[in-house]
């Protein structure tokens, strides 16, 4: 639930309790708890929690990415993961010449499994909320990645309007790869939303 008091505080933590709702309900075990805690805009902490299995992710900024204890990097590759629902609507039949998409549930688990190398790089075409991205986002940049809007504006977060501009991350390579797919074939019509924002 969103609270505009939130506006006025330097530090806050945004958090979604279910990222991943649909996946839950159906037993995919794919969706994640996640929190960030940032001040003035940016992330300085991150964890990307998934109940189905216990896993954690966390990183502190300047510390370092760490799945249940031990360090992690981000790893290149071939594997995009992508939202189940994107690739029903075919917004990844673009990507697919290219890459081995692999559909996954929850974005915040998405960007865990980027951070911690299991996959190359993940993509959401269309607006995102704050909560859904900003711990994973965390973890991506801690782990050696890079993380981005659609469009490569910097993540921004506690702003008016708590949504993001879509979201890209990978490791650095597969992060190229994928924005340069991106420029070629656009935005989601979803991205509307954003227009004026």
């Amino acid at each position: 639930m969103d609270d505009p008091v939130r506006l006025g505080q330097r530090r806050l933590w945004v958090v979604d309790p279910l990222d991943g709702t649909k996946e839950f309900v159906e037993g995919v075990p794919h969706y994640a708890v996640s929190a960030g805690l940032v001040e003035d805009g940016v992330a300085l902490l991150g964890v990307v929690h998934n109940p189905s299995d216990g896993t954690t992710v966390w990183a502190v900024r300047g510390g370092g990415c760490f799945r249940d204890g031990k360090p992690v990097r981000v790893a290149e590759g071939r594997r995009l993961g992508a939202s189940r629902s994107e690739i029903k609507r075919g917004e990844f039949e673009p990507f697919a010449a290219d890459w081995t998409v692999e559909p996954l549930g929850s974005i915040a688990w998405k960007l865990a499994l980027v951070a911690a190398g299991e996959i190359a790089a993940t993509v959401s075409r269309g607006p995102k909320h704050e909560w859904d991205v900003c711990g994973g986002a965390m973890l991506v940049e801690e782990a050696g990645g890079q993380v981005a809007d659609c469009f490569g504006g910097a993540l921004r977060f506690n702003q008016s309007f708590p949504k993001t501009k879509g979201v890209l991350a990978g490791a650095p390579e597969a992060y190229g790869r994928v924005a340069a797919k991106l420029a070629e074939v656009g935005v989601s019509d979803r991205m509307d939303e954003m227009k004026g924002r």
